[in-house]
């Protein structure tokens, strides 16, 4: 069976675009398919300015919201990435044959310190080398496939530079993997700004359905939901990219095609009610469920040391295989 990895930052809280474009499919699929590996990557979390308390209750809320978006721990191994050592272990040892150039040259490495230059400050240097840790995430594990969302494509293509790189100097190692991502939504985006992503970290949330809003919240940020000129429905990423959004949106809550969809309707207002109730009805099993575990939370912590005790003894012999390959010595009561 192949084996797969994918990993959500407790960043802010989980919103649609995450369901639609990563965790549903982790959940309807991927767990089904393969030995999956799902983890709440909060070291990935410290690569910006952060509140420790802040970090430590949205890393309990994003794995209470990957199980009640319906991931089995009987399937599937869901843990917290600090709760395993051999990530932090295994990024060093990448460090050490990835390039600068390399990671000056990540996306979103040059998109944020290059607002944060305009602000008269810097980033942190965790933020340069944290697509090594994510390279970390998926090789200790040997997975073959990583569902991501096309934002993180670039990422997944180092992970396989820097395994094929290993392989090369060091000797067989790791597994190289590639990345796979759903045929619809992949990306959904902001809708009061359809040209950004919809990301959970930002600072305005009138664009953002988180998957803990209220019905009538749901509601009225999707009527609300910034359009294009003219009044055509029209599926055309270009030129009307407000109005692609929502049929993306209603597309993949609905298991429908985003083009075929645009001839169903003549105005941008049915659209909108349309699209919100299909969220609304989406969501609603998902926010079920985690008022469910929110008053069970024994039961989420037990998920979380049993998965990281399985994660553990997958990725061990993994990541000491790739000390002894580099060249360390192993520790002196295992020479003997």
């Amino acid at each position: 069976m192949k084996r797969i990895f994918s990993g959500i930052k407790p960043t802010g809280h989980l919103t649609l675009g995450n369901y639609l474009g990563a965790v549903r499919r982790w959940a309807e699929i991927d767990q089904h398919q393969a030995d999956a590996l799902f983890s709440v990557v909060d070291l990935h979390a410290l690569t910006v300015e952060h509140d420790p308390g802040r970090v430590r209750r949205l890393s309990r809320q994003a794995a209470t919201l990957l199980l009640a978006s319906g991931i089995d721990p009987g399937l599937a191994t869901v843990f917290v990435q600090s709760h395993v050592d051999e990530h932090a272990r295994l990024s060093y040892l990448l460090e050490c044959v990835a390039t600068d150039g390399e990671m000056r040259r990540m996306i979103q490495y040059k998109e944020k310190s290059a607002r944060e230059r305009d602000r008269g400050g810097s980033v942190r240097l965790s933020l340069l080398t944290y697509p090594v840790l994510m390279a970390a995430d998926i090789l200790a594990y040997g997975a073959d496939e990583v569902p991501v969302g096309d934002d993180q494509t670039q990422h997944v293509e180092l992970t396989r530079d820097l395994a094929v790189r290993f392989n090369q100097r060091y000797g067989q190692t790791f597994v190289v993997p590639r990345a796979t991502a759903p045929e619809v939504a992949a990306r959904v985006m902001d809708l009061q700004d359809p040209a950004s992503k919809m990301g959970k970290s930002h600072e305005a949330g009138a664009g953002i359905v988180y998957l803990l809003d209220e019905p009538d919240v749901v509601r009225k940020k999707i009527l609300r939901a910034v359009t294009d000129s003219g009044t055509e429905v029209a599926y055309d990423r270009e030129a009307k990219p407000g109005v692609t959004n929502l049929l993306e949106i209603l597309a993949a809550c609905e298991g429908g095609n985003p083009e075929a969809l645009s001839g169903v309707y003549e105005s941008y207002g049915a659209l909108k009610k349309d699209t919100a109730e299909a969220v609304v009805e989406l969501l609603r099993p998902v926010q079920e469920r985690h008022k469910e575990l929110m008053a069970d939370p024994a039961y989420v912590e037990e998920v979380l040391r049993q998965g990281a005790e399985r994660a553990r003894e997958m990725s061990r012999p993994t990541v000491d295989r790739a000390y002894r390959a580099i060249g360390l010595l192993p520790p002196v009561n295992e020479a003997r």
